[in-house]
């Protein structure tokens, strides 16, 4: 197919279809002359996961670009292929940042963390200093309930990734960890509604029963 019958079909205009092939996001399609090229069914998938990966809230094209990268060069191990799909949607390192705190609370809940992976452990640092900044005070209880639901979660993802293709277990990996936190985040609000519904009913304060 030309390019306007790709613009067509994708629902993508003509000159973001020419950027996205610029920056790369899109593989060039065959050339038939000096200024034509043809498309195909794989052009049209590919824009579709650029389309979800840049869509509100989604990535830069700088951050779709790596995230693209992982699912075109593979690493041999899906461990380490998780971490570079969350090395590309997670911020730097700050190597000033006292991780203790962070690593102490791993230590506690008996997670298997590699050292070298400060992304993580810098994220849950900086969320905790947050939670400091803001006086927000949450108990080591809730902290390791919440730790137990976590884990749940990300044992159940993880179980879930294919073994029989190493590139459907990239296209899993990197797309669940580009968009399926929003999806998460999502559910716990909708989720948080119907709790609070239930417990305070329909816009009316708790009521206490006297001792």
């Amino acid at each position: 197919m030309r390019i306007s019958q790709l613009s067509e079909r994708s629902g993508v205009p003509v000159p973001t279809i020419k950027f996205y092939l610029r920056e790369g996001l899109l593989h060039d399609g065959q050339l038939t002359s000096a200024t034509q090229a043809r498309y195909d069914e794989s052009h049209l998938a590919r824009l579709r996961l650029v389309l979800a990966l840049l869509g509100p809230g989604g990535l830069t094209v700088a951050t779709a670009k790596q995230v693209l990268h992982q699912i075109d060069h593979p690493s041999r191990s899906t461990h380490a292929l998780l971490g570079a799909a969350h090395q590309a949607v997670m911020p730097a390192p700050d190597d000033s940042l006292d991780l203790s705190r962070a690593r102490a609370l791993i230590e506690r809940w008996g997670w298997q963390i590699q050292d070298a992976d400060r992304r993580g452990t810098g994220m849950l640092e900086r969320a905790l200093q947050a939670l400091d900044d803001a006086d927000f005070t949450l108990s080591d209880e809730t902290l390791d309930r919440y730790a137990e639901m976590m884990h749940q979660l990300a044992t159940a993802e993880i179980a879930d990734i294919p073994t029989d293709s190493t590139a459907a277990a990239v296209r899993y990996v990197v797309l669940g960890t580009v968009l399926i936190e929003p999806l998460l985040l999502a559910m716990r609000r909708v989720a948080e509604q119907d709790a609070s519904y239930r417990r305070f009913g329909d816009g009316k304060p708790e009521t206490r029963q006297p001792d």
